[in-house]
């Protein structure tokens, strides 16, 4: 029966409670629910709202409740108009009058944003742990290819040399990041609600802090029509999370690209591709695919959040409850992208010497080139011209600047010797590089070590 029943006198129409109710997914917080009214019945006993023997039955009654669900003894009635309703029902019906006692000082307004916040921060833990394993994988794999030449890109075309492992240590930096935003998230998530009541707190003695302080929260709401009517903390998460995957999905289609025969940088592991219904050669790279598509929808759970909350009035809105199912969606969508894109790239194969047959083409020595000239005290406009003259007569001529005959080099620019091929050698390339972030091996070693400390 709904908790609203006192002021109407016809039944809610079932099309009406089926649109209303919201137990289908709010029943997945129906641990961060009796937590919750653990703390505020063990409050209610301090403070002496209630008896304390009455709260101490209660918070008893809870346990066992939570122990119930937990074990499958008991299961959520999905007839419920939502959890709080059924676990109020579940006590009541256990020791009677004394359950009615629990939402003495409380309104579902101040409850639901309380199990709500509870809720995110243990899967923003979650969330946090996997990102975490996530870039253990890439420091490994970094770490294996620190001195693996392949090309860097820019605008999708051969721009300069780089290594494998610097060019997996750029995700590790975002996830870093990611991680560093999620705890940052975290601080404005941790606080407590409860006592806010409705939208204008409670006439009752509460101690707020003391409710606040049991669910190890780091304090409470300052303005109780903010109290209910927050959902800052929700939005950042999201936004959080959408980061999270743009930078999965950049990864992806990379990883895509890379599986490509006009690349084949990596081989996936069998267990993380498909074939096709019609051709038997094909091996898809349908994990990262979907990755990348996922994106998408935790993208739209952060439109959706924004829209609903844009022009809402204080202080708590119905329209409010659409916050939950797109927030859900989009943890349990990163969460199972992270796990499963770790497992992906750990598995994955590197295939070095197809990188570094790349790496030999599409003149990525070119800026090494010039910069030779440039020591020699040519300005590095001059030197950009000369070496670009040099790049069109090897396109000409079926060269590359590593088999162009010395006597070419010295009809362009009287500065050129024999000791240009040794600036231009792609592992001299790399390894010069070794500016702080940059692509030298010892650098990308260091960068890897760095990270390590951080990724704790």
């Amino acid at each position: 029966m709904p908790l609203w029943t006192g002021r109407f006198k016809k039944q809610l129409d079932k099309k009406t409670n089926d649109f209303n109710s919201s137990i289908s997914f709010d029943s997945r917080m129906a641990r961060q629910d009796i937590t919750g009214s653990v703390a505020h019945a063990t409050m209610l006993g301090k403070q002496g709202i209630i008896e304390k023997s009455e709260s101490e039955k209660i918070v008893a009654t809870l346990k066992d409740i939570a122990a119930d669900l937990e074990s499958g003894k008991l299961e959520i009635d999905m007839t419920a108009e939502d959890i709080h309703t059924f676990v109020e029902g579940e006590l009541t019906k256990r020791i009677g009058d004394s359950g009615k006692r629990l939402h003495t000082a409380r309104s579902r307004n101040d409850q639901v944003a309380l199990d709500l916040r509870l809720y995110l921060l243990e899967e923003t833990d979650k969330i946090d742990a996997a990102l975490k394993d996530f870039i253990d994988v890439i420091l490994k794999k970094a770490e294996e290819n620190h001195d693996a030449v392949m090309p860097g890109y820019t605008h999708l075309q051969r721009a300069q040399p780089v290594t494998f492992g610097h060019h997996l240590m750029a995700y590790a930096s975002m996830l870093l990041r990611d991680r560093d935003r999620l705890s940052d998230c975290k601080k404005r998530m941790a606080v407590s609600p409860l006592g806010s009541g409705a939208l204008a707190g409670t006439t009752y003695p509460l101690d707020r802090e003391y409710s606040a302080k049991l669910l190890g929260l780091s304090g409470v709401c300052s303005n109780s029509l903010d109290g209910v009517s927050d959902r800052d903390y929700v939005v950042e998460l999201l936004s959080c999370l959408s980061l999270v995957m743009v930078h999965l999905s950049r990864f992806a289609e990379e990883m895509v690209m890379w599986c490509s025969w006009e690349f084949k940088f990596i081989e996936l592991d069998d267990a993380f591709s498909t074939g096709s219904s019609i051709m038997p050669q094909k091996k898809n790279p349908d994990i990262a695919e979907l990755v990348r598509g996922k994106s998408g929808r935790v993208f739209g759970s952060l439109m959706t959040l924004l829209t609903v909350m844009k022009g809402l009035p204080l202080a708590y809105n119905k329209d409010m409850q659409e916050d939950k199912e797109v927030t859900f969606d989009a943890v349990d969508t990163v969460l199972i992208c992270v796990d499963t894109f770790s497992a992906m790239l750990e598995t994955a194969k590197v295939l070095r010497n197809n990188m570094r047959s790349a790496a030999a083409k599409g003149f990525i020595n070119a800026t090494d080139c010039a910069d030779y000239l440039v020591k020699k005290g040519l300005p590095f406009r001059d030197a950009y011209k000369a070496v670009g003259q040099l790049v069109a007569f090897c396109i000409e001529n079926g060269y590359t600047l590593e088999t162009l005959p010395q006597e070419e080099y010295k009809k362009v620019c009287e500065l050129f010797d024999e000791g240009v091929f040794e600036a231009i050698d792609l592992d001299n390339c790399v390894k010069g590089r070794a500016v702080k972030g940059g692509p030298a091996p010892q650098c990308v070693l260091e960068e890897i070590e760095n990270a390590k400390k951080l990724n704790v």
